[in-house]
């Protein structure tokens, strides 16, 4: 296989990327194009979702994202977030990763953080501990966080009625303490959370999106692994 500028990778040394955002900032579409454009680069791409990713995480995901006449408590939403998570590393990901393949998630433990933690008020440690447990403390190498203002976020999604989910109904309130601490999440670990500015035109943030992940694939010690 072959990585940018000729240089082949080993099947053996598999890397873990995430993307994350808050609603409306365009982080599954991108990672759509992503994993065609590093594809056609010669690589073994896995594209994969949270919450979802297998049968029962799937199931679980709809729990969480559908429109429900019963509230749902903070802590409900944690657990079940954590129980499709374990399906998802157990089933897909580390199974993935394994055979050397990039896997690409739309979503991971930071969405947890941002959601649950800052944006729902969960105890911070507490839910580290938890995924910690869920995840057999798997974390992603690089995270991009796709940052755009909560206003230009909402708009987009609520033009889509028909794929509007629960939590896109949630209060603008709610809505800036997660972007809040997505932020803050990347201010504390800077080298693995790489923010970029999602606001422009589709296929700009696109090409900044290669540009960042293949810069980081030759600058890496996963890159490194990988070449010849």
């Amino acid at each position: 296989m072959k990585l940018a500028m000729g240089r082949t990778v080993r099947k053996s040394t598999g890397a873990f990327i995430t993307l994350e955002g808050g609603e409306g900032s365009g982080k599954t579409t991108q990672a759509r194009a992503l994993c065609e454009r590093l594809t056609a680069r010669g690589l073994d791409v896995l594209h994969t979702r949270e919450p979802g990713g297998t049968l029962l995480a799937e199931r679980l995901r709809s729990l969480l994202l559908d429109h429900s006449v019963e509230t749902i408590a903070p802590e409900t939403e944690a657990y079940l977030i954590f129980a499709a998570r374990r399906q998802h590393v157990d089933h897909v990901i580390k199974p993935a990763l394994a055979r050397g393949a990039m896997v690409v998630c739309d979503r991971f433990s930071d969405s947890t953080m941002a959601y649950q933690g800052y944006g729902r008020g969960l105890d911070l440690r507490t839910l580290r501990k938890m995924n910690d447990w869920a995840t057999g403390k798997l974390a992603p190498q690089l995270t991009v966080l796709f940052d755009v203002p909560v206003a230009v976020g909402l708009s987009r999604r609520r033009g889509h009625a028909a794929t509007q989910n629960r939590l896109d109904r949630e209060a603008t309130r709610f809505h800036e303490k997660v972007r809040s601490g997505f932020q803050s999440l990347a201010r504390r670990e800077p080298r693995r959370i790489r923010v970029l500015d999602s606001t422009g035109p589709l296929e700009s943030v696109s090409h900044a999106l290669e540009e960042l992940v293949i810069n980081w694939l030759k600058t890496s010690r996963v890159g490194k692994s990988r070449r010849r």
